[in-house]
């Protein structure tokens, strides 16, 4: 029997044994049930933090109703110790529950103090703070409490690298990922180093460093090799679980790394790989992981224009629980139906995503409102107290005054009139704003609809004119099969090569969120391969080195840029290397700061003819580069005195 099949096997049982066995446990016994008969606080506690699965009966409010009766009976003996690990547990409850303020607020009723409370109970106490802080993204607080452990002896398990992560700070989060379990690792210990790789290559694939995240993970995949094929150790069903999924992990990093370098016939087969695994074993677990691989599938799948596949995986996907799954799940249907020429359908699934942000900034609030309540809580009832402290000595001062002085009585009547006439002046003033923010926030939701549909609309204007775009390209295309002649073949060829670099702006225009701009270095990528595909003979030899990562452009801009650098990789392609484009190299670098401008072009070719100045009048490339040089406002330089020739110029 082959090893795979074993491996398959033998989790298969381990898995339906373990199910049944939970199964078992959780018909034969009530945990809610043992907790009212185990006697004692201590006990209770113990019992409660010590039993998993705890809901599986009961839920979590059945649950607080009797740790409140508990609670309630511990504060009339006035058992101070019973009332600690009550609010304890209480403190747990909400924060199951989610209601992330009231289980601060109990937490810190509590002292941070292993005498009082006890060194377990100190330790659960700032874990719920932790967990707390984390939910409600108060990642200061956070730090600070796992500083204070780290203070008070609790050092096992304590990091601060995966705060970072959730903060999105993933270059940050591999620096303390790195020096906190880096030196943790054994020399022999392949497998923690094949964790400790994937791990490195995640956050690199995060922080959008793809090319060096797939080195990193390859190291994993060579690592997690050497455990595979080692006989010497003996590996339990625990160990051959971790080991596939671990590799399952490894390979959907590395796919979903390649699709990010938008190199996606390389991403497909790890992609496929890692779903492959995942499902076979999957319990539910790794269902987020299994719909993140599954997103990614079907993204390479609808840029390599195998539409029917990729809307096969995202229908497999159902509705994803994660709400960024959801939204990318949205935009990859909406560029399906884009492609598919189904507009209104693709409209739709925009307009989903854009109810789905709503509901996330409604989210938001109610988080930043919890964090306000749990910031603000304990200061906000010591200045209550105060202030009441403060209302009776005015009370009782003024109760004086009336008795020694009864002739102010009328003064005082009169004073109070005043006060409330003002106070029903605020009144009025106070509904009236009410009234005007209700009107602006309508006006606002109006304006904000229009704009929305003006953005579709614009979106759909840019993807027929690339349509139209295509067309004439199609019919230049079969202008060429019914044309004999070399010179005409080729100035048509150069016709379309030209349109197609007017198409790739509206295209990218259309697939961008932002309709106002471009991201040139995928604009730039894009147009080369294009170029590539009219000249199929030259070009697929030369290093092409492209440098303008973060530049963005308008289409006043784009449009004669692109049709710039399209005569340039197009001459290169045709005259720059005649004999052999083995060592041929092209580079090109395009940088905007602020209004300011510079692009420059070498290759390392043959360079231009002597006689060039005498051919730019003649020269329809080079008559069109410098017209469309002009519209930037700028000069074409040249520079033939060394290896290959340069093109540079600046531009506002």
């Amino acid at each position: 029997m082959p090893k795979r099949a074993k491996i398959i096997i033998l989790l298969t049982l381990f898995s339906f044994g373990c199910l049944a066995a939970q199964s078992i446990q959780t018909q034969e016994v009530d945990l809610l049930e043992v907790f009212r008969d185990t006697e004692g606080a201590v006990e209770k506690f113990d019992y409660f933090f010590e039993t998993p699965n705890r809901y599986t009966q009961d839920s979590a409010y059945d649950w607080l109703d009797d740790v409140k009766v508990y609670l309630n009976s511990a504060e009339k003996i006035n058992d101070s110790n019973a009332i600690r690990l009550y609010k304890l547990i209480k403190a747990q409850l909400y924060y199951d529950l989610g209601d992330y303020d009231k289980s601060i607020a109990f937490a810190k009723e509590l002292p941070k103090n292993k005498d009082t409370l006890g060194r377990k109970q100190l330790e659960i106490l700032l874990t719920i703070l932790d967990e707390n802080y984390s939910q409600l993204k108060l990642f200061d607080e956070q730090i600070k409490i796992r500083e204070e452990k780290i203070e008070l002896g609790y050092t096992s398990g304590v990091a601060f690298y995966d705060i970072y992560e959730k903060m999105g700070l993933y270059r940050r989060a591999l620096d303390k990922y790195v020096r906190t379990v880096g030196p943790t690792i054994a020399d022999n210990d392949d497998l923690g180093k094949a964790k400790h790789h994937n791990k490195i290559g995640n956050y690199l694939r995060l922080d959008k460093s793809e090319r060096t995240a797939i080195s990193e993970l390859n190291k994993a995949s060579g690592y997690l090799k050497v455990v595979i094929n080692d006989i010497t150790k003996q590996k339990t069903e625990n160990d051959l679980f971790e080991i596939e999924f671990l590799k399952a992990e490894i390979d959907g990093n590395i796919g979903k790394s390649y699709v990010g370098l938008k190199q996606y016939k390389e991403a497909l087969p790890h992609l496929q790989a890692s779903l492959k695994i995942f499902e076979e074993f999957d319990n539910g677990k790794y269902y987020n992981q299994i719909t993140d691989n599954r997103l990614n599938f079907a993204n390479a799948h609808l840029q390599l224009g195998n539409y029917k596949t990729a809307k096969r995986n995202l229908d497999i996907i159902g509705k994803p629980s994660d709400i960024q799954q959801q939204l990318k799940q949205n935009r990859l249907l909406a560029s399906y139906y884009d492609k598919t020429d189904n507009f209104r359908t693709a409209s739709s699934f925009y307009k989903r995503n854009e109810r789905i942000l709503d509901s996330l900034e409604a989210n938001e609030q109610s988080i930043l409102k919890q964090q306000l309540v749990a910031i603000v809580g304990d200061s906000d009832l010591e200045n209550s107290r105060r202030l009441v402290n403060q209302q009776k000595a005015a009370n009782e001062k003024f109760r004086s005054e009336m008795q020694q002085a009864s002739e102010r009585t009328n003064l005082v009547i009169i004073s109070l009139i005043f006060t409330l006439l003002g106070f029903a002046g605020l009144v009025y003033a106070y509904l009236k704003s009410i009234k005007n923010q209700r009107l602006i926030a309508q006006q606002k939701h109006i304006i904000e609809d229009s704009l929305k549909e003006k953005d579709s609309l614009l979106k759909e204007i840019h993807h027929r004119v690339k349509n139209n775009l295509q067309m004439v390209s199609s019919l230049l295309s079969l202008q060429t099969k019914n044309t004999r002649s070399k010179a005409a073949i080729a100035a048509l060829e150069e016709g379309k090569s030209r349109v197609k670099a007017m198409a790739l702006i509206h295209q990218k225009l259309y697939q961008n969120e932002d309709l106002s701009v471009i991201e040139m270095q995928g604009y730039i990528e894009s147009l080369i391969n294009s170029v590539q595909s009219v000249y199929k003979k030259g070009g697929h030899n030369i290093s092409i080195t492209i440098d303008a990562e973060g530049t963005e452009l308008d289409i006043d801009r784009a449009i004669p840029f692109g049709l710039i650098l399209n005569e340039l990789v197009s001459n290169s392609f045709k005259y720059a290397f005649p004999e052999s484009d083995d060592n041929g190299k092209i580079y090109i670098h395009l940088r905007k700061n602020g209004d300011q401008g510079y692009f420059e072009y070498t290759d390392n070719g043959v360079g231009l003819p002597e006689d060039t100045d005498e051919r730019a009048n003649s020269s329809m490339g080079i008559r069109l580069m410098n017209r469309l040089v002009n519209q930037l406002q700028s000069k074409l330089n040249v520079d033939k005195s060394g290896e290959g020739v340069r093109f540079w110029f600046n531009f506002n």
